[in-house]
């Protein structure tokens, strides 16, 4: 498994917009790449910064995502951001995220 993270800092009383397009927006199109498995996003109390976590089953599916995906991400949301979101990528050594079982015939 493999792991994005993507820090961004929000425009002064930006969350509860960033809320609604992470929601209506950016997750259903992660849910239509090929090895997206979740989606994981931390706000600060402060409500000025995020740190987003999105979990792909390969590295190639997240660096397919990077190319074709995520440029379409950080259009949505550039009127609720400020500055150039920072993307870090992580090996992913233990997750309990539940995986779909596959359902015998």
């Amino acid at each position: 498994m493999f792991a994005r993270k993507v820090s961004i800092h929000l425009k002064a009383n930006g969350a509860a917009e960033f809320k609604k397009k992470i929601e209506g927006e950016v997750i259903p199109l992660l849910r239509k790449q090929a090895g997206f498995l979740d989606e994981i996003t931390f706000l600060y109390p402060s409500g000025k910064e995020v740190h987003a976590f999105s979990l792909w089953e390969t590295a190639e599916h997240a660096e397919a995502y990077n190319r074709e995906g995520y440029p379409e991400v950080t259009k949505m949301l550039a009127s609720v951001i400020e500055g150039t979101p920072r993307v870090q990528t992580y090996e992913v050594l233990n997750s309990t995220i539940q995986r779909p079982v596959a359902v015998a015939a």
